[in-house]
């Protein structure tokens, strides 16, 4: 395989990534990252093959060294299924699926429609950032509702999910990893005080639902539910923030203003909120005619698997009523996002109830890309209603 050299937080790359996961796929179905040190599966293909590979997996050959800086943030990881593989992650995946149902979610609908009408009913006149007034709040208070926990600690919910997700991105700094451990410590304490209310007074939510859960003798222990939940809030809000933002910054560009499913589809292919996703080799293995060793480590480059010439036709193009197979923005294998189902439903009725309630929105300055890799969203979005009128 070829080798590539590109800092993932240099501002052309943080802004468009794609000219750079272009090149790699060019000259193959694995290119080597110098600046991560690792092999990426790069095309549809092989991005497809390595998420599904038993002979792979997220949990590291080798415990990590520990590191009292980051105490806490580790402890809720060695219980995420995320970072889990079998049997672990079979008895934690199914106990999640019996309390996390496709009714559950579906309840929700009504009141997502409902928040969304109420924040667009506060969105303020002039220039503002669509992200914190309608991006950010859809999804966090959402999963609360979903919870069952009080929707006024939404405020802290997104500022401890920000904190610790911050410890996926390339620029990881000490103060990062304080304001994460931090975070954690403080979400930790938060879940233990909700989880023993849910214990004396269940109710219907998730939470007391995940509680009971059993499947035989089965059931999580109260890290594992911590965990859990903190899983369910910092990756649903994460990417659905991303995911939203990037579908309207398409939209705006475009004029292709729709909100059914198939355009929500169009968006998680054209510009997806998680672009990298690791897997360690268990054991020597052959993909594609490349070859891998115990122990290596693979990237699988979600951001460059969606845009594959080879699968879809003018990849580099929104096109929301697009034919094709399934992108790879949910991942694939046994870690396919437990939250899909829910995160389709909000963004559907979020750009549903957005373009019914604002056709005239235009951006008022042009948007801007974060520093978050390996998630790419954006950091703003500023827009006006064109029609001069209240919305």
């Amino acid at each position: 395989m070829q080798t590539f050299s590109q800092s993932p937080t240099e501002p052309a790359f943080v802004q468009n990534p794609y000219p750079f996961y272009d090149r790699m796929r060019l000259t193959g179905d694995f290119a080597f990252w110098n600046d991560y040190d690792m092999p990426c599966a790069v095309s549809h293909a092989a991005v497809s093959a390595v998420l599904r590979d038993k002979r792979m997996g997220r949990a590291p050959l080798d415990a990590p060294v520990p590191d009292p800086a980051r105490a806490a943030f580790d402890a809720i990881e060695s219980h995420s299924m995320l970072e889990l593989e079998a049997p672990d992650h079979t008895r934690l995946r199914r106990l999640v699926l019996r309390a996390f149902t496709s009714r559950q979610i579906a309840a929700l609908e009504d009141g997502i429609r409902a928040l969304c009408h109420d924040l667009i009913d506060r969105f303020p006149t002039g220039d503002f950032d669509l992200l914190t007034a309608y991006a950010q709040p859809v999804p966090v208070i959402t999963i609360a509702r979903l919870l069952g926990v009080p929707e006024q600690a939404a405020d802290n919910l997104l500022r401890w999910s920000n904190a610790m997700v911050a410890m996926y991105q390339a620029r990881l700094t000490p103060q990062i990893i304080a304001n994460a451990d931090h975070a954690t410590r403080a979400f930790t304490a938060f879940l233990q005080h909700q989880i023993a209310e849910k214990r004396n007074r269940p109710g219907t939510d998730l939470l007391s639902t995940l509680i009971a859960a059993r499947d035989g003798d089965a059931r999580l222990s109260e890290p594992e539910l911590i965990s859990t939940v903190i899983l369910l809030l910092n990756a649903g809000h994460e990417a659905t923030v991303h995911t939203l933002g990037n579908g309207v910054r398409a939209m705006l560009d475009t004029g292709l203003r729709r909100s059914d499913p198939a355009a929500v589809e169009e968006i998680m292919r054209y510009d997806p909120p998680l672009h990298m996703f690791t897997r360690w080799v268990y054991e020597p293995c052959t993909v594609l005619g490349q070859d891998f060793a115990r122990g290596d480590r693979i990237a699988c480059l979600l951001g460059a698997a969606n845009r594959d010439p080879g699968i879809w036709s003018d990849p580099n193009t929104f096109i929301p009523d697009r034919d094709g197979p399934a992108h790879v923005a949910f991942g694939g294998g046994i870690h396919f996002c437990v939250g899909a189902p829910l995160a389709r439903l909000e963004l559907c009725i979020a750009l549903e109830v957005l373009w019914e309630r604002c056709p005239q929105l235009v951006p008022a300055s042009a948007p801007s890309y974060a520093d978050v890799y390996h998630f790419h969203g954006l950091d703003r979005l500023m827009v006006r209603d064109a029609s001069g009128g209240s919305i």
